[in-house]
């Protein structure tokens, strides 16, 4: 099974997401697409993914692209930008952030419960 990646490209779908993460935790994967580390961590989750039995809904921020949406998600969660950096939304906050080779699904599947 391939990670589930629906695209972050609208500040209203941080509103939509942190709404949601009441019901179920959210995950945000921030991506540059022109760094070899990031490109390493996104295929990293992409590997554990299947194995990682997680169900909660995984977004994609393309941070070139979409760079304000980034600022904002730092601003409105409290957390610094990093790249590559995953978040895991649960009840409206943000729970856990990793960046860089510190990213580990098991650390998620830990917190999200």
């Amino acid at each position: 099974m391939s990670t589930p990646w629906l695209p972050l490209t609208q500040p209203e779908q941080l509103t939509d997401l942190q709404q949601a993460s009441h019901e179920q935790p959210v995950l945000i994967f921030k991506h540059s697409t022109t760094c070899s580390i990031s490109a390493a961590a996104k295929s990293k989750i992409e590997r554990q993914w299947a194995d990682s039995g997680l169900t909660m809904p995984i977004y994609y921020l393309d941070l070139l692209r979409f760079r304000p949406l980034s600022a904002q998600i730092a601003e409105q969660f409290g957390i610094r930008h990093e790249s590559p950096q995953l978040l895991l939304i649960k009840d409206g906050e943000c729970r856990y952030d990793a960046s860089h080779m510190g990213i580990r699904l098991s650390d998620v599947k830990s917190m999200a419960n």
